[in-house]
């Protein structure tokens, strides 16, 4: 009698608490909107900090006293007014999303990613499924919107097909899409974006610092077998018992139209000719590289650090997924001509209006910030406050990605959230000792955890409306009921294993990325 009683008010305590959740997202404006309000508070903030006279010392050897500069003066405004287009030209991420996505524009539109991601799941053992839909899921973060748009709703007909229920499905490709979104085997689009970032945030301290796009290779690639293992844990001890038995009277749709099509022999020669071509290029760029006399190591040094290899690593993605991307069109017949190629590419580009809009407030918003010194001082601020509560050790990740976890709750982009947030973040953990490699490891954790259990994230509505295919009467608390159990296990599992690999094994979390800073 007392569990029937408890029941409905714990779901009403939660159904409340996804409702505030909502109501604070919803509270927020469109993204755009933010940074362009952002930006006009950092200029009027400026004025009167530096009326004020706001400064603090800076802690570096010579370092003087750091003032806030007034944007609100006529020096000020001129300053806006030449910088506005630099800003926006020079905003490091930009350019490295634009190229990376140009290759990834050609595997895309030939086919090749959606036949990968089908060919993985559809051919993985009965045994192995769930291992191979949450795998799947993670990988295809190199191209997210086909891990949404093609792998959740396969893997819930998958799931089906079996005898399984068909959202224990959907929720395991789920958890690997959104929730491990920033693990992955191969360096994505997503690397260079926040890389960027933070290299504009890391320059606020240390003008010459530089994050590239492998600063968190290794640990995301070590990451992608641990989310799959804990997706596929949650999936058959938790979730999929939890859902029972499916009953066809659930569904909205006459579920024996469903076809899944298996790949086809084309599909099948296209593939091995993509993964020809891919192990190609990889011998390539191995003998470029492995070499002491490598061509793309360090001109001067003659290391991996530094080199031409490493900082040019956005032309190597665009290549390595343009190139398998074309052979795989021109053996199915799909890319007959350079025409074909080019209108890849030019698809691929007029899917990103809205993101350059953002960048361009983005960039106005993180140049005025850095003008105004209110990054330096605030962070100096910060780091003095943490040293004087003694809170500089390794425990200081657990509230950082915490607070991350909370924030993407209402302000699910990462490119978004980090580009709010590095500013200040990234050189206040900078002052304490910690490198820009691992600040942004730890943000990418807790940016991604929670991405399954906001209404906020952009593809929440298509999860659930292919959810509704399977039980019509499905809501926003149901689904997000349904993924908590991840969000609650990749947000333990992940932050443990950040500080095994971290600070108990002293791994490096990317390609020569150090753990500490040294000024």
């Amino acid at each position: 009698m007392t569990q029937a009683n408890s029941s409905p008010q714990k779901r009403g305590a939660f159904t409340r608490f996804l409702d505030t959740v909502e109501w604070l997202g919803n509270l927020l404006p469109h993204p755009i909107t933010l940074f362009a309000l952002f930006a006009l508070a950092v200029v009027i903030a400026s004025g009167i900090a530096s009326y004020f006279g706001v400064s603090a010392q800076d802690p570096r050897p010579g370092g003087g006293v750091i003032e806030v500069v007034s944007l609100l003066n006529a020096e000020g405004l001129q300053r806006i007014v030449t910088g506005l287009v630099t800003n926006f030209t020079g905003f490091t991420p930009l350019g490295t999303v634009l190229v990376a996505l140009l290759g990834v524009g050609i595997a895309e539109r030939s086919g090749l990613l959606s036949a990968a991601m089908r060919g993985l799941v559809m051919n993985a053992h009965p045994r192995v499924v769930t291992l191979a839909v949450v795998l799947a899921g993670v990988i295809s973060n190199t191209a997210s919107e086909l891990g949404y748009v093609v792998l959740v709703p396969l893997s819930a007909m998958i799931f089906h097909s079996l005898g399984r229920h068909p959202l224990a499905g959907l929720a395991a490709a789920f958890s690997g899409v959104s929730a491990g979104y920033s693990a992955n085997l191969l360096i994505g689009t997503v690397d260079p974006l926040l890389a960027g970032i933070t290299t504009k945030a890391a320059n606020l301290i240390d003008p010459n610092y530089y994050v590239g796009p492998e600063a968190n290779w290794y640990f995301m690639m070590i990451s992608t077998f641990l989310i799959a293992a804990m997706g596929t844990f949650v999936t058959e001890k938790i979730v999929e018992p939890k859902l029972g038995k499916y009953d066809t009277n659930e569904a909205s749709i006459d579920l024996s139209e469903q076809k899944i099509e298996a790949l086809s022999p084309i599909e099948k020669r296209g593939l091995k000719g993509a993964g020809l071509s891919f192990l190609l290029l990889g011998a390539i760029l191995a003998i470029t590289i492995v070499p002491e006399w490598g061509i793309l190591r360090h001109p001067e040094t003659g290391a991996v650090a530094g080199s031409p290899f490493l900082r040019g690593i956005v032309a190597f993605i665009f290549i390595t997924f343009a190139i398998p991307g074309y052979v795989y069109g021109r053996i199915t017949n799909v890319m007959r001509s350079d025409r074909d190629v080019i209108d890849a590419m030019s698809e691929s580009m007029s899917t990103l209006g809205m993101y350059i809009v953002l960048v361009f407030f983005a960039a106005q918003f993180v140049a005025f910030f850095g003008w105004t010194n209110f990054g330096s001082i605030f962070a100096i601020k910060g780091a003095q406050f943490l040293q004087e509560v003694g809170l500089t050790g390794p425990s200081v990740f657990i509230l950082f990605i915490l607070m991350c976890a909370f924030v993407n709750l209402m302000l699910g982009s990462a490119s978004a959230q980090w580009a709010i947030t590095a500013p200040i973040f990234v050189p206040m953990l900078m002052l304490i000792g910690y490198a820009p490699e691992v600040i942004q490891a730890a943000y990418r954790i807790g940016d991604s955890v929670t991405n399954i259990i906001t209404p906020m994230m952009s593809y929440f509505g298509l999860i659930l409306a292919v959810a509704a295919r399977y039980k019509k009467d499905i809501g926003i608390g149901t689904l997000v009921a349904t993924m908590l159990p991840y969000s609650i296990m990749f947000l333990l599992g992940w932050s443990i294993l950040f500080f095994v690999w971290v600070f108990a094994l002293g791994m490096p979390v990317g390609v020569e990325a150090p753990t500490y800073y040294t000024p």
